[in-house]
């Protein structure tokens, strides 16, 4: 399990805005962006893997490289864990209904590949707002995708949720732009952690291990 480390108030640069967001002007907010998928797709299917498990674990391993999006509170310690674990919908073709299920993260895709269908086939039939596998890691993030339609922009409200940091993300359906098959996908994040710079660092992360998928598959 990753380990959570404790962040000094000291020597953290963005003690001064974690302040401003948080007591002056709490503030979260949404960016989207479009993830061009045309070699992950086509490497995927080749060699015959899902693309949601996949998604998956591209976002989670460049989470792990960008430290300002693993910020939480544990134990009224703020810090950040070393990695966060995919917490997402399950869907239920029966009731048309959710379930939320998760799979613990693993630096390795084959690993976390084979984990991801361990769970899917173990607990992805159990009903209820969560599955039957029970309640994430507290080092959990919310991800998900909205495969029926394609979107412009997505905002996500969390309703004023108290010391909550991390951020979540939403995946739309695919488009074709010319040669390319584009994916939309929107993360939410509070400004207190995350500033647009850092999003630019994991959008480029993000892109540049779907262009190399030979690095990690």
């Amino acid at each position: 399990m990753c380990k959570f480390q404790p962040i000094d108030m000291q020597t953290w640069p963005m003690a001064q805005a974690f302040h401003y967001y948080t007591q002056m002007a709490p503030t979260s907010y949404s960016v989207n962006v479009n993830m061009d998928i045309t070699i992950l797709r086509k490497e995927l299917k080749s060699k015959g893997y899902k693309f949601f498990p996949a998604y998956l674990y591209l976002v989670s391993r460049a989470i792990k490289k960008q430290q300002e999006l693993r910020i939480a509170v544990k134990d009224n310690i703020l810090g950040y864990w070393d990695c966060l674990t995919p917490a997402y919908p399950q869907f239920h073709e029966d009731d048309k209904t959710t379930s939320l299920l998760w799979t613990e993260y693993d630096d390795s895709f084959s690993e976390f590949y084979q984990q991801y269908l361990n769970d899917t086939r173990q607990f992805g039939d159990s009903h209820g707002i969560l599955s039957a596998k029970g309640l994430p890691l507290p080092n959990s993030y919310m991800i998900s995708c909205i495969p029926w339609f394609t979107f412009n922009s997505f905002s996500l409200h969390n309703h004023g949720i108290k010391d909550y940091y991390l951020p979540s993300f939403e995946a739309g359906g695919f488009f074709e732009s010319g040669d390319k098959l584009l994916m939309p996908l929107s993360v939410t994040v509070h400004h207190a952690t995350t500033d647009g710079y850092h999003l630019k660092v994991f959008f480029e992360e993000l892109q540049r291990s779907m262009d190399t998928p030979a690095e990690w598959l």
